[in-house]
């Protein structure tokens, strides 16, 4: 049987802000004193910014603020566990903490943290999970919705709060009081408010959950939003790669692709691997790699039944694949499957795993996913 949200012994809150940490105590006025049947926090957990994790830290659980304490003493509720451990401040992909998301890279980073938070607090059956949307960047938001779709289950849910102007984003107000209190609006006008008339709704969101269509290693450890969703768009369907050896052409979830002999051989070989199961591959670092120079050179001879006729071609793989080839040609693909398939040609590209100097390459699709039409002996090897 299945339970609702509000009946697990475990029920989490997760919050995204930026400088108005008013957004946390708002949100759990909404879901105890508005919602119906209340859902009352048993821990909550904040995403922020640096700047943001400081005005929280000062406006929620300084001692002479303390206003996520005293929500709770005002409406005598059960307590629920929140202090500065709860607070997550972003980070980039070097580990320093991020005042603000100003760049593409700031916002990647924001967007690994974000996924991998909502993946871990969604890791036990015995916990309900609410995410709200009300506070921070707009891309912030836009994460955590994507991370909960990724990761939501029955019992988990997403909101947004609404507050009726003029207490929307005033900096003293927190919730709607039982008591008469009263605060300003902001000069000239400086006109008495009164935070028990003021009016918080929730709104709850609903979306679309895909954790059933994920790969259990998207569960179970840390990976980038990009491979996340990757794996969730080869779960949806349409995912599908076809390469032709007898007629030298491939076929992308049904598009077919313009690729010179050399991007079809590179794609090949990393297809091929990935259909077997093996591992990914290194780029080489420094000279050639025998190895790897010798399976593409057997990937081109099937498809091509020659090797490569350039001569600056044959002098490069002479010694087995360099560095420069690797890069060069992995980008040239990247470049051929965008103009083919826009959007779509995150699937069918070389990803990298783990962090320097162990990286690895390799495709993202699982075996089934690959068919190979073999030269001359007429197979299909789907």
């Amino acid at each position: 049987m299945v339970r609702e949200p509000h009946g697990y012994p475990r029920r989490i809150l997760l919050v995204a802000a930026g400088l108005t940490p008013q957004v946390v105590t708002e949100t759990i006025y909404a879901l105890t004193q508005v919602r119906r049947p209340a859902w009352f926090p048993t821990e909550v957990h904040l995403l922020t910014t640096s700047e943001g994790a400081e005005r929280a830290r000062l406006g929620l659980l300084n001692a002479d603020q303390r206003w996520f304490q005293r929500l709770f003493e005002e409406y005598e509720m059960p307590p629920a566990e929140f202090g500065p451990d709860h607070i997550q401040v972003i980070r980039n992909h070097e580990g320093h903490p991020l005042r603000d998301l100003q760049t593409e890279a700031d916002n990647a980073a924001a967007a690994d943290t974000i996924l991998d938070c909502v993946r871990r607090l969604t890791a036990d059956e015995n916990a309900s999970l609410h995410v709200s949307l009300a506070g921070g960047r707009k891309t912030m938001g836009y994460y955590l919705g994507y991370a909960l779709s990724l990761f939501g289950r029955p019992q988990d849910q997403l909101s947004h709060v609404l507050v009726d102007p003029p207490f929307e984003s005033h900096p003293g107000f927190f919730y709607p009081s039982r008591q008469s209190r009263v605060i300003y609006t902001s000069p000239p006008d400086s006109r008495p408010l009164d935070t028990a008339t003021a009016r918080v709704r929730l709104a709850e969101i609903p979306f679309v959950r895909l954790r059933s269509i994920l790969p259990a290693w998207a569960l179970e450890q840390s990976v980038p939003f990009e491979r996340a969703v990757n794996a969730a768009q080869q779960g949806v369907g349409g995912v599908r790669l076809v390469l032709n050896l007898e007629e030298g052409w491939a076929e992308a979830g049904g598009t077919r692709l313009s690729l010179a002999p050399i991007q079809f051989a590179f794609l090949a070989l990393f297809a091929r691997r990935a259909r077997a199961g093996l591992p990914g591959v290194e780029c080489p670092s420094e000279g050639c790699d025998p190895a790897l120079g010798q399976e593409f050179l057997e990937e081109y001879r099937k498809a091509f039944g020659r090797p490569p006729q350039g001569d600056r071609t044959k002098k490069v793989l002479k010694h087995g694949m360099p560095r420069d080839f690797f890069l060069q040609h992995k980008a040239r693909l990247h470049r051929a499957l965008e103009k083919a398939l826009n959007w779509r040609a995150a699937a069918y590209q070389i990803r990298s795993h783990g962090k320097r100097p162990a990286t690895t390459y390799q495709l993202d699709l699982r075996p089934d996913q690959i068919e190979f039409i073999e030269k001359d002996k007429g197979l299909h090897y789907a």
